[in-house]
């Protein structure tokens, strides 16, 4: 029976115990034609012996595997973001694609926009939002700088008036939390460390440890869908055949769907009641409200809140893509360009590599990293000023091309060359011999005899 369950019922091909029985008895209990023996256990013997030594454990692994018993069965026993994130400075970052369609200002079609967010893991505070029709490294980016911002100066922008206490957020948390994603692993994002910021990577299907985050996600959207439905908000049946479809409802654009996700912030971080907060007793004689906002400013305030305030021109230079720059007689070559600044004559004699920052949205200028400091070099060539890197690199692949295409014939046009050449010269004939005294001489008479008066020639024509 043991030998039965684990080959055809602890598996993943879920066959139900019946299927598991009825393979025992053909297995074990027939003779060599298959004809089922005089002796045989009976199903409700097999279905007793199936509960006795039954494991849930092992029930969910062997059937659904690791990942899903990692991600939906396992007993959750720990104490959930309290357990890590004891004060304020622990930011959690994701992304989401909106559950809505938008437009452009031209009324076309545009798809579903990526939200990238910072979710303060202590007080569940959002920290700084990112809303854009690109995710990976580049929202990141966006990401970083909305952290740093003066929020009542970006809701301003908007035409949306808060108070500071609302949402007081503009440092970087020392500690990012993220899961496993390609963008948080990468070189580029991981040179916010040289702020001071610990990234810590999250082990795979472990969605309670980035809780806070994931619920955020899930408040904002459930908060504007009712109020935008025929819109362009996509509803759950979506996927099915024959569904609506709901691209056809898209009326909003871009700006107009962001003054909505700051409303729904801003009413996460400063009115959402929190009912299930851990408060200590200290935080309940200071009669600290339940709300994200509250809670993060009396969070500041605490032993251990660590948040690192930085310059937007710090987050910009730290997350710009690095290469390497090598300097020669020609100047400091990056990305196939060259780059020039004043004071650095013994470096392009010197010659050597260099770490550089560039910027791939316009090439006009590269960053040389040098003890900490960004300095920066104009680029040389006025053909690629102003362009985008990947333009350039159109442009460099294409001369390429070009000349690849004219090696062929420029093959030809030397051996032609050479041809014409060897027919001249065979059909010169060699004097016996060559006065060399009177070369002076001789060479004053030939520029008389060549010389043309190309003035008079030319009136002559006319």
């Amino acid at each position: 029976m043991r030998w039965a369950l684990n080959k055809f019922f602890y598996t993943k091909n879920k066959n139900s115990l019946h299927v598991a029985y009825i393979q025992l008895l053909k297995e074990k209990y027939c003779d060599i034609t298959g004809n089922l023996l005089p002796e045989y256990p009976s199903f409700y013997q097999f279905r007793y012996f199936y509960r006795k030594t039954k494991k849930m454990q092992t029930y969910y692994i062997s059937r659904d595997g690791i990942k899903n018993y990692e991600r939906n069965n396992r007993p959750l026993l720990g104490d959930g973001i309290q357990e890590y994130a004891s004060c304020v400075g622990m930011g959690m970052l994701d992304a989401t694609i909106c559950d809505i369609y938008l437009i452009n200002e031209s009324g076309n079609l545009v798809g579903r926009p990526i939200l990238t967010a910072c979710i303060d893991a202590y007080s569940s505070l959002c920290c700084g939002y990112a809303l854009s029709w690109e995710g990976g490294v580049y929202s990141l980016k966006g990401l970083m700088l909305n952290i740093i911002t003066d929020k009542q100066k970006w809701c301003e922008r908007f035409g949306i008036s808060i108070e500071k206490e609302q949402w007081d957020a503009d440092k970087l948390p020392a500690t990012f939390v993220t899961d496993m994603g390609s963008e948080y692993k990468s070189e580029n994002f991981e040179q916010i460390t040289e702020l001071g910021v610990t990234v810590v990577n999250l082990p795979s299907y472990r969605p309670e440890l980035k809780g806070a985050v994931e619920k955020f996600f899930d408040l904002v959207q459930s908060t504007y869908k009712p109020y935008l439905k025929g819109k362009g908000v996509i509803e759950p049946d979506y996927q099915e055949r024959g569904a609506h479809d709901y691209r056809k409802d898209a009326c909003l654009t871009m700006a107009d769907f962001e003054k909505v996700i700051l409303q729904c912030i801003i009413y996460y971080n400063s009115q959402r009641i929190i009912e299930k907060f851990p408060y200590t007793e200290a935080m309940i004689q200071n009669q600290v409200q339940p709300f994200a906002s509250s809670i993060w400013e009396w969070g500041k305030t605490q032993a251990g809140a660590n948040l690192i305030a930085v310059s937007k021109e710090q987050v910009v230079f730290t997350l710009l893509p690095r290469t390497t720059g090598r300097f020669s007689r020609f100047g400091l070559r990056v990305n196939k360009m060259r780059y020039k600044r004043d004071g650095f004559t013994e470096k392009y004699l010197a010659g050597g590599e260099a770490t550089v920052a560039y910027n791939p949205d316009d090439v006009s200028k590269v960053w040389l990293i040098e003890k900490g400091a960004y300095i920066p070099f104009e680029l040389i060539e006025s053909r690629y000023e102003g362009k985008e890197l990947s333009d350039v690199e159109l442009m460099q692949k294409g001369r390429k091309e070009l000349v690849r295409t004219a090696a062929v014939s420029n093959l030809q046009a030397q051996i032609n060359l050479a041809q014409s050449i060897e027919v001249i010269a065979a059909s010169v004939k060699k004097p016996d011999s060559i006065n060399i005294k009177t070369i002076r001489d001789t060479r004053q008479k030939e520029q008389r005899r060549k010389h043309v008066n190309y003035v008079g020639e030319e009136m002559k024509h006319d």
